[in-house]
């Protein structure tokens, strides 16, 4: 009785990998997310720790069986608890190593918006600096900028200083720098955001 319980214990002390792991590798999904963000521009640490919790249990509870009978298949000697155990273990760290190839692949997307962005701003802001009414040109520190396209076009506006006219342009970055700016009405950008949430 006793050799089988201690044959038990040492198996369940070899096979007890997934819930520690789960738990390290929820914050490790954290910290990947929030500095290597999947989609969009940014995700704070929360989000990205909920995700990573969420495809974790998914990946557990719809994989962790399977991938433990293949492992069973290679490990006859393992009891099927410990040989599910491993599979949950290897399925969160799969999930992990698919969020940094992730994030990796996403990353040239948000540079490439960033440098695109920064482009839109320096040639609203030659624009305006150039052909805009004085009372906008003066304006140039206050601009918000609106993507209609990330990565490819951007809304500008300037405020009129002391009014509550503003004046804004369209930028395409595709577009060689002389063509590529043009007026684009008075609307302010916020109000233009709001149509879009």
């Amino acid at each position: 009785m006793d050799g089988a319980w201690l044959a038990r214990a040492r198996w369940r002390r070899r096979g007890a990998w997934l819930w520690p792991a789960f738990a390290a590798l929820i914050v490790a999904d954290a910290v990947i997310g929030h500095e290597l963000p999947p989609a969009g521009d940014a995700q704070t640490l929360v989000a990205a720790a909920l995700l990573g919790c969420a495809l974790n249990l998914a990946g557990v509870v719809l994989l962790s069986r399977p991938v433990g009978a293949l492992i069973r298949r290679f490990r006859h000697d393992l009891p099927m608890v410990v040989a599910r155990d491993y599979g949950g273990t290897v399925v969160v760290v799969v999930v992990t190593l698919a969020l940094i190839g992730a994030g990796v692949a996403h990353r040239s997307t948000v540079v490439a918006q960033q440098q695109a962005l920064r482009e839109a701003v320096t040639r609203a802001e030659a624009w305006i600096g150039d052909r805009a009414p004085a009372q906008y040109r003066r304006g140039l520190g206050s601009m918000t900028v609106f993507a209609i396209q990330p990565g490819r076009i951007y809304r500008a506006c300037v405020r009129a200083v002391g009014r509550l006219r503003t004046y804004c342009v369209v930028v395409d970055d595709r577009l060689p720098f002389g063509s590529s700016v043009r007026p684009a009405g008075s609307e302010p950008n916020s109000g233009l955001a709001a149509g879009t949430d």
